[in-house]
């Protein structure tokens, strides 16, 4: 296969893959609600208090608590496993072909750094 081909599969089915397995999620729920006012755009002028009196400045606020982290991320887990055994089945192919057009106007995704850096190769074991 070309590299362009494969480029261009890796890009449709990256963007396919977040809206079936991650956007569509518990995910939403965290997103909803009320976004704090900030002047300055960056929320650096934003303070949170909680109960106890703390005054927490918003870069420094956990928006998701371990409970709700560890339900989003079996629920991703279970959606990408799900999609994997379903991507032969083709009335499940017809669905995710038409998640796909609302993906069109998305930006191309690019290599992740991390990821990248993880050596092609396995280097012999001793």
């Amino acid at each position: 296969m070309r590299p362009e081909d494969e480029d261009r599969i890796a890009t449709q089915l990256a963007k396919v893959m977040a809206v079936a397995c991650v956007r569509n999620t518990q995910l939403e729920t965290l997103h909803a609600g009320l976004t704090p006012v900030s002047h300055t755009g960056d929320g650096s002028d934003v303070i949170v208090e909680d109960a106890a009196g703390r005054r927490i400045p918003w870069s420094e606020v956990s928006r998701i608590n371990d409970d709700e982290m560890r339900a989003l991320m079996r629920e991703i887990v279970d959606r990408l496993y799900t999609f994997h055994l379903r991507i032969d089945d083709p009335g499940f192919r017809a669905e995710i072909d038409r998640w796909a057009a609302m993906t069109a106007k998305w930006d191309a995704p690019k290599p992740d750094p991390i990821l990248s850096a993880i050596p092609s190769v396995t280097p012999e074991r001793n």
